[in-house]
């Protein structure tokens, strides 16, 4: 019977220690329990105060001996604790962090524990765009060679609480954000970066650590891991200076030696300069050239474990993941499709292209202070009506108008500013005439009127599907 050796020892020494638990968020909660089951002495720690948080899983905690600190001040009791598991969303140089670190603690995450203890074989990826879309096509292609996998990080399952069961045979694939990285110390069997492009400057101090901290998911292989990447974007090129393993590219537009490419609109596998047709990109069900690299991404990076006829069955059949260029509804000859993901420029840029005629476009958000230049030389040329919400709204008029003025020739585009989603999908619905296309891809991220883009997008969907019964 197969021993995981290393989780017992994590397991032998967590038993009456102190563990600081940073968030009751989705990821914690299942790590709490489990470490409850371990004899663990838990404190949890989070800015929100009871009265926002779940009373009934406070109590039932407290009743098992787990210790809160919570509010405002809530990181002043952070002393004395021997393993800190902190939240995505916390820096690790927050001070108090590092003052107890200082004095000893081990400061770590979840995912950085499964991924330090799991016994079987991780395929993790990151990125600025499609990560979502690349990492449920690796998982589905796989299933559909019959492997045990599992699917975590920013999808599916917290996966550390299903530890336990995980054999050196199963394959685990992760989605991770630049936050889950940053404290990386090992990285996965097979690493994939789908792009970098500028995100998440509103918490990263600078591009260059946001760039570093996504560079953790391969600076830690070794000579037989795999790392998968983008051969056409101008920061993962540079990787190649960096890689222990094997390096595979892919591109949709170079005729590559080795790697998968996109040539003649039928993707390839490429092996020393030996080809193997996959599919024509006609084929494949989702929509826009953002997606056929994102099949081309996770093909690389599972080429070793299925066979053609499984990626062929999963790219013809899978519609794509919530959210992501979701078609919604058509009411009276309009089509409406939510992308609430679009939390920056150039995944906005993604789907409208993916488009052939121009769309109405309802845009903007919570303000990551990115830039929106490029944004307005796309939106002249693949929208007709510019509906703008949220705090990102000026920027976006802004590189909009600046493109206008550039084009002397370029048709006049009407802009339309709302102060909410349901008075910029009513906008929409009045101006749209039968044959449009209304896209909701904000440019931005959500927090500025939703909890996250999943709300956002729920509750876009709901608006337009109320206009089926007025």
């Amino acid at each position: 019977m197969y021993t995981n050796q290393a989780l017992q020892e994590f397991k032998s020494y967590v038993k009456d220690k102190n563990i600081a638990i940073m968030g009751m968020g989705v990821s914690n909660t299942p790590l709490i329990r489990y470490l409850m089951d371990l004899d663990a002495n838990i404190t949890v720690f989070d800015k929100k105060t009871e009265d926002e948080l779940d009373k009934g899983v406070i109590e039932e905690y407290a009743i098992q001996g787990v210790k809160f600190s919570l509010g405002e001040n809530y990181l002043d009791n952070l002393v004395g604790y021997d393993m800190i598991f902190r939240s995505p969303s916390m820096r690790p140089d927050t001070k108090e962090l590092q003052q107890e670190v200082e004095r000893g603690a081990i400061l770590t995450s979840e995912i950085e524990k499964l991924i330090e203890l799991c016994p079987g074989k991780i395929i993790a990826v990151t990125g600025s765009d499609g990560k979502t879309t690349t990492t449920t096509l690796i998982y589905k292609m796989l299933e559909q060679a019959k492997h045990h996998c599992y699917l975590g990080g920013n999808i599916g399952i917290p996966l550390f609480a299903k530890i336990d069961e995980m054999r050196p045979e199963d394959i685990i694939v992760l989605e991770l954000s630049s936050f889950q990285l940053m404290t990386l110390k090992k990285s996965p069997h097979i690493a994939v970066v789908t792009n970098i492009s500028p995100n998440h400057l509103d918490i990263h101090k600078s591009y260059e650590e946001y760039i570093d901290a996504k560079k953790n998911i391969f600076l830690y292989q070794n000579d037989d891991d795999v790392l998968v990447t983008n051969y056409d974007n101008d920061i993962t090129k540079t990787f190649s200076e960096e890689v222990k393993g094997e390096l595979r590219y892919f591109s949709t537009t170079e005729h590559l030696e080795n790697g998968v490419i996109l040539d003649n609109n039928v993707i390839k596998i490429m092996t020393n300069g030996e080809e193997e047709d996959i599919m024509p990109i006609e084929d494949i069900l989702l929509l826009g050239m953002h997606n056929v690299e994102n099949a081309c991404t996770a093909i690389a990076a599972v080429k070793d474990f299925v066979s053609k006829e499984d990626i062929v069955s999963v790219l013809s059949t899978f519609r794509g993941v919530e959210h992501r260029t979701e078609f919604v509804t058509s009411i009276r000859g309009v089509k409406w499709y939510n992308d609430s993901i679009g939390s920056s420029p150039t995944r906005t840029i993604a789907g409208l292209i993916s488009f052939k005629e121009k769309v109405i476009l309802i845009a903007g958000g919570y303000d990551k202070h990115l830039d929106y230049t490029n944004l307005g030389k796309y939106i002249v040329d693949h929208v007709k009506a510019l509906i703008l919400l949220g705090q990102t709204k000026e920027k976006i008029k802004t590189a909009t108008l600046e493109e206008l003025d550039r084009r002397v020739t370029s048709q006049p585009l009407p802009i339309i500013e709302c102060d909410t989603l349901q008075e910029a999908v009513t906008k929409a619905s009045e101006i749209a005439k039968e044959g449009d296309t209304v896209f909701f891809s904000p440019a931005s991220a959500s927090f500025d009127m939703f909890k996250n883009f999943e709300e956002r997008g729920n509750k876009f969907k709901e608006l337009v599907l109320n206009l089926e019964n007025s």
